[in-house]
């Protein structure tokens, strides 16, 4: 076995204790049973086919509401297989001296879905969804479970930051608003098509402190506002002019639910991607979500569970990573400590979100703490020095 193989072998080996703890331990808030402690989840298999409401919906997708819409339906795709998210965050840190397309070409060799190893191309996109793993499960279990829910949360919120704002075209990204059969929807689209811009901000700032429990316990920038440097897609997959014939790889659906792929990208680019079907060469087709790709992860209803839980299992225990389960387990137990999580911090986030809505003096929000580092950000905020979780 050579040094590459083993190395991937040992990152999915962890993925797979990941899968175990998170099934386990971390059970989505609304997925549980009423309970004499909030440390006592009812068994995934058992959770009741409970919905969020628009309120709970508005803090998860706070975080991400303003991102470009290709983006925006990428790490959507992504976050419904949250321990492959892991594994591309450790790979990229093995692997920072790739660069281009040199970077993409390797992760299109790993075993993710193509909505994760694309992730490799936006650096500090991974690294925020790597912050809190929890939350971004808890992004693709609602996605999965109520996709039209969560796309009218995230056109509330940017009709809301238009409304503040604190949301307009400017040289990097172009922000329209689109009516079809009477529903409009606010598109937040890339200025040039081969350049993607991402935000970097506080909920706080854009929307105030929220009117019922927390937002995910993530760094947010202390200036408020700002972008990251641009990501230029053809330098990153080889001259892919960004949205060519049908578009970037993932777009939202926004008058149905759900979210288009684009054929013509994967197409393209289909050697590396598994797992997507389209009829045809060039055009949209319907995403799916791949269960083969979950890891054992638990699913947030019956439902969802009863379609895909199985398939998600066998893709945990599946191959020579089954060896390896008991020593990954505890290699995660310890790397855990790193990103701090819901269940670590926000156990009274956890509470509030199934009772009364707070105040902002009961704690819902804080005023901003330096943690230091920070990128130069154009646009909004000057240089990121700092920010407050």
């Amino acid at each position: 076995m050579n040094r590459f193989s083993s190395k991937s072998l040992l990152r999915r080996s962890l993925g797979v204790g990941v899968a175990v703890l998170l099934t386990v331990a971390v059970t989505p808030f609304w997925a549980q049973e009423p309970v004499e402690s909030p440390s006592q989840p009812a068994p995934a298999q058992q959770a009741p086919q409970q919905m969020l409401s628009p309120e709970q919906l508005d803090n998860l997708v706070a975080p991400i509401a303003l991102y470009p819409d290709p983006l925006l339906g990428q790490v959507m795709a992504a976050s419904t297989y949250p321990l492959e998210i892991v594994e591309a965050q450790q790979w990229l840190q093995a692997n920072g001296n790739l660069r281009g397309t040199q970077l993409t070409d390797a992760a299109r060799q790993q075993s993710w879905d193509a909505s994760v190893q694309a992730l490799v191309a936006f650096p500090e996109t991974l690294t925020k969804l790597n912050q809190n793993v929890q939350w971004t499960t808890q992004l693709g279990n609602a996605f999965l479970a109520q996709p039209a829910d969560v796309m009218g949360a995230v056109q509330r919120l940017r009709a809301r930051a238009e409304a503040n704002g604190r949301l307009s075209s400017d040289r990097r990204e172009n922000v329209t608003t689109n009516t079809q059969d009477g529903q409009q929807a606010i598109q937040i689209q890339p200025a040039d098509p081969q350049v993607i811009y991402v935000p970097s901000y506080d909920p706080a700032y854009i929307w105030g402190a929220p009117a019922w429990g927390y937002y995910p316990d993530l760094y947010y920038p202390a200036f408020g506002f700002g972008f990251g440097p641009g990501i230029n897609l053809g330098f990153a997959f080889g001259g892919w002019g960004g949205w060519g014939v049908g578009g970037w790889g993932w777009y939202p659906n926004w008058y149905g639910g759900g979210l288009f792929f684009n054929v013509g990208f994967f197409n393209h680019f289909g050697y590396g991607y598994r797992g997507v079907y389209g009829a045809g060469f060039a055009g949209q087709a319907a995403w799916a979500h791949d269960a083969a790709h979950r890891l054992g992860v638990a699913y947030p209803n019956a439902r969802l569970a009863g379609r895909y839980q199985a398939a998600s299992a066998a893709s945990r225990m599946s191959g020579s990573a089954r060896s390896y389960q008991a020593r990954s387990s505890q290699s995660y137990r310890g790397a855990a400590a790193q990103p701090r999580s819901y269940s670590q911090q926000n156990v009274q986030s956890r509470q509030s979100y199934q009772s009364a809505p707070r105040s902002n003096s009961g704690g819902g929000y804080s005023a901003p703490r330096s943690f230091g580092g920070g990128g130069h950000f154009g646009g909004g905020g000057g240089h990121g020095g700092g920010g407050r979780r």
